[in-house]
């Protein structure tokens, strides 16, 4: 991430301004269990994180909810209750605001990965019940989602699985094209709200005639 504050012309920081925090962990935790040999192959996808932001809380969740999915099938017993926990709480908060507006890329492989990991997913949901007071929540912090996060990239190199370089490399742009996705759609939504606020009629602007600022003057015969 200190290479993208270069480019960005920030200060040289791991933690840029120009990119998402949630994002931006995520890259941090990747490049650091990322092998010597293979962490240069990090570094083409540094462009695209560039000005890749929001100020938008469901994103924290959105990329903690899609590290877990990524990690939780093949990470070890011991992960799967942590990762299990994490998702189950950061999906449930998601939920609370509103859901991620990109389901087939975020709640719905979070739910085939609990489905295939049975007895990690049962073992979450009784420890949730157990300690409702404390996880249920109206909001879940940063803190909590990074170390989510963390969590999962961690879950991803551990695994019991091949080319855990390939994994990881995959995890980071998988999670780059959903805050993409993220951030794409928010501006659509934000301009389509400005067009319908520039066109709606200005009624305060002619408190006499009740006619709009933007509104022609009706035509009479």
């Amino acid at each position: 991430m200190e290479f993208a504050s270069y480019l960005a012309g920030e200060r040289w920081s791991d933690h840029p301004a120009c990119t998402h925090a949630g994002l931006s962990q995520l890259a941090r935790a990747v490049n650091d269990l990322t092998s010597n040999e293979a962490r240069s192959r990090l570094a083409p996808l540094i462009p695209s994180v560039i000005g890749l932001n929001s100020d938008d809380p469901r994103l924290e969740l959105v990329l903690a909810v899609h590290a877990v999915a990524v990690a939780l099938p093949d990470a070890s017993l011991d992960r799967q209750h942590a990762l299990a926990v994490g998702g189950l709480v950061c999906v449930a908060a998601l939920e609370r605001s509103g859901g991620s507006g990109l389901p087939d890329l975020v709640e719905e492989p979070f739910a085939r990965a609990l489905d295939s990991t049975p007895e990690a997913a049962g073992w979450a949901r009784r420890f949730i019940d157990r300690t409702s007071s404390r996880w249920r929540r109206e909001e879940v912090s940063v803190r909590q989602t990074h170390a989510v996060l963390a969590m999962a990239a961690d879950g991803v190199r551990s695994a019991c699985a091949d080319f855990p370089d390939d994994r990881l490399r995959a995890l980071l742009a998988s999670a780059i094209d959903i805050t993409e996705r993220f951030v794409a759609a928010e501006r659509a939504a934000q301009g389509a709200r400005r067009q319908t606020a520039d066109r709606a009629p200005d009624r305060a602007a002619h408190p006499a005639t009740g006619r709009a600022a933007n509104e022609p003057e009706p035509v009479t015969a």
